[in-house]
């Protein structure tokens, strides 16, 4: 697997993370801690080296299996966790940013982890209540401390990401971004990455399953599917959004490559300091997206995906309206 630098970090990861929510959080079904464990582990066999968890994953339970999974080899791999949230009893009951409990929540995820530094610790979503500043700091304090070597934010606004630079470098931003999600083209983030010397890791970056080609209209989704909840999957967006598959089939037949080889390629096209990071429960799956590295776009394929996309209206917003408020700010 090729490395990538995340922006001007230092940071060196694999040129494609695992995204781990999806093992025990999100979806319908789970995996066991032992099949998660085992997969993390293939993941790692196969030359990843970077991987997401996050606490309010399960809660919690995500980065216990994360744990468990990388300690045997801990000096091999990257390991970023998230903080923001207030979770009690098991649920969130809204943002918590304050340089205290970020602390808290800091030491609790290296107990759970089972290490004495996270690697990138990311503000989950920016928490209206707290300056950035203040988040910046508390992070600064942790790096001072042993306890945290790279600050990360998700989902903020560029205006914010430049607020904590000014306090602590920000090593990495985690967005959205796949062929359907494209807001940090205009948006001001890729430009402010871009300026600052940050990397930008992308999540969901086959549009949570979507752009892989395994779903339609009439895909049932199961209880308990966070994807029922959003815009982009009802039978009526996904019949429109067909035609960006459809693109994608046809792109990859010319390539000997699946639709999620040819979504993922074309992300690690856009710029050298981008890292997806996608998630699955399936070996099979795992080491179809890993060969994506070796999946070359040429410009001309790029312009033609570009000159498609131009002409391609994707239905429906990436979240329901409380949830696409919590980005950007």
């Amino acid at each position: 697997m090729i490395k990538r630098q995340l922006g001007a970090s230092g940071l060196e990861v694999s040129a494609l993370g695992f995204g781990c929510m999806g093992l025990d959080f999100g979806y319908a079904t789970k995996v066991s801690k032992e099949e998660g464990v085992t997969l993390i582990r293939q993941a790692a066999d196969r030359g990843v080296t970077f991987f997401d968890t996050a606490e309010m994953y399960g809660p919690f339970t995500n980065e216990v299996m994360v744990g468990e999974a990388l300690r045997p080899i801990r000096d091999q791999v990257v390991i970023a966790t998230k903080f923001g949230f207030d979770i009690v009893e098991g649920q969130s009951r809204g943002f918590n940013s304050r340089p205290e409990h970020i602390k808290a929540v800091a030491d609790a995820s290296l107990q759970r982890l089972g290490i004495e530094a996270i690697d990138l610790f990311y503000q989950h979503r920016v928490d209206p209540d707290v300056p950035i500043e203040d988040v910046a700091g508390a992070v600064k304090d942790l790096i001072a401390a042993g306890k945290v070597r790279h600050f990360g934010l998700s989902e903020p606004g560029a205006a914010t990401v430049r607020r904590a630079h000014a306090v602590q470098p920000v090593a990495a931003l985690q967005n959205e971004y796949s062929l359907w999600s494209r807001g940090v083209e205009t948006n001001g983030i890729l430009a402010a990455c871009e300026e600052l010397g940050i990397g930008l890791v992308c999540y969901s970056p086959l549009g949570k399953g979507f752009l892989t080609g395994a779903m339609s209209k009439d895909t049932k989704l199961g209880e308990g599917d966070f994807r029922n909840n959003l815009p982009r999957f009802t039978p009526q967006a996904m019949a429109k959004n067909q035609a960006l598959v459809d693109l994608l089939k046809s792109i990859g037949a010319q390539k000997s490559a699946t639709p999620a080889q040819v979504a993922l390629a074309w992300l690690l096209a856009q710029k050298p300091w981008i890292v997806p990071i996608p998630g699955t429960t399936k070996l099979h799956r795992l080491e179809e997206n890993l060969a994506a590295a070796d999946l070359e776009l040429n410009d001309g394929d790029l312009f033609e995906i570009a000159q498609a996309l131009a002409d391609l209206d994707i239905e429906g917003e990436r979240y329901p309206a409380h949830l696409l408020a919590t980005t950007g700010r």
